[in-house]
């Protein structure tokens, strides 16, 4: 267990048998387990100090979070929590350095809506997830131009509990399911979280629930053979957008427009997306936040909710256009927007 006001570091590298050497970031799901209110939570690269981001916040439940993190001295993470709490760290991919041959590229894709169960029947709707039994899903086979070389998807998981939820598990088709999850929902609120998810037999994925619970799934981008695909480059967290310290940035729902390039977060002009953590500060109860590139068509997809309106975070894989990206807030919540890296050529 963390104390209050404490940092831990982490091996990932000696924890994870089979992550080579070369490793230059991890993609990671953090779970806290906190013995009360926390106010928040970060993690980051060990050895560097401590950035002014935050990951997730809880007001006392089981909370998730997606990550993406560089790798420290010793392959280390470091975190630091404000009140008492456990951590349960799970590794679902990694990062090599850019130009590496041996790793897969990133395809950004427009945001789409894969699987909704709340809708009709079939292999991408319903019906919904029956407690215990899992699920396979063919990612391939959406409407959403995810090709057949696709070897892992940027993905959101969005589940809509009947009662509670324990845990969800997200797996390649095909493999053993294995010990970790990807979101929790103790108290039976829709709950979203970001994922890295490697793509099994077909390009299938395979999830279980614990609980009967309808889910939503839907796709940023995926990782193919290099080709035209893009790199990650790792960056010094940085908080892009923060409405509660500017006056001038409306806490009020609807579109508002957030600059990603030349906004002091040294994000260059040839980034194509990037790795955001966003949190929302509702009023109450807020359905959805939607991200999107600038200048196209507001999708279908939601970055997270926060029915309950609790502080709420996620991470998301954000296509870049012109500089900047969109939000949407479905209801009056102030919006946090921290950086934690980018891709491009």
């Amino acid at each position: 267990m963390m104390n209050g006001n404490s940092t831990r570091d982490f091996p990932i590298a000696s924890s994870c048998l089979n992550l080579p050497s070369s490793v230059a970031a991890y993609s990671l799901n953090i779970t806290a387990v906190p013995q009360g209110q926390l106010n928040y939570l970060t993690v980051w690269q060990s050895g560097t100090s401590k950035p002014l981001v935050s990951t997730l916040n809880s007001d006392g439940r089981v909370k998730a979070n997606a990550t993406i993190v560089a790798a420290g001295g010793g392959g280390n993470v470091s975190v630091y929590a404000t009140d008492p709490t456990h951590v349960i760290l799970d590794v679902n991919g990694y990062f090599v350095p850019a130009g590496t041959s041996a790793g897969l590229a990133f395809y950004p894709l427009p945001p789409c809506r894969v699987v909704d169960t709340r809708v009709g029947t079939g292999a991408l709707a319903g019906p919904p997830l029956n407690a215990g039994v899992s699920r396979s899903f063919p990612i391939r086979s959406s409407s959403c131009n995810v090709p057949s070389d696709s070897q892992a998807y940027s993905v959101n998981f969005t589940a809509i509990p009947r009662a509670t939820l324990s845990y969800l598990t997200v797996w390649p088709t095909g493999e053993p399911q294995p010990f970790t999850s990807v979101l929790n929902s103790p108290s039976g609120t829709v709950t979203a979280n970001a994922a890295l998810t490697s793509a099994g037999r077909d390009g299938q994925i395979s999830v279980f629930a614990t609980d009967n619970t309808d889910l939503v799934i839907d796709i940023s981008g995926y990782f193919a053979p290099p080709g035209n695909g893009l790199s990650l480059y790792l960056t010094t967290a940085c908080r892009l957008l923060d409405t509660r310290a500017s006056s001038g940035l409306p806490a009020s729902g609807g579109t508002l427009p957030a600059r990603l390039v030349g906004d002091g977060c040294s994000i260059p002009a040839s980034a194509q997306a990037v790795v955001l953590n966003a949190t929302v500060v509702p009023s109450g109860a807020l359905p959805y936040l939607t991200l999107w590139p600038d200048g196209q068509p507001q999708p279908n997809v939601s970055a997270l909710n926060a029915y309950d309106g609790a502080v709420t975070s996620n991470m998301a894989i954000s296509t870049v256009s012109s500089g900047y990206i969109n939000t949407f807030r479905a209801n009056p919540a102030q919006l946090i927007l921290d950086l934690s890296s980018y891709f491009a050529r």
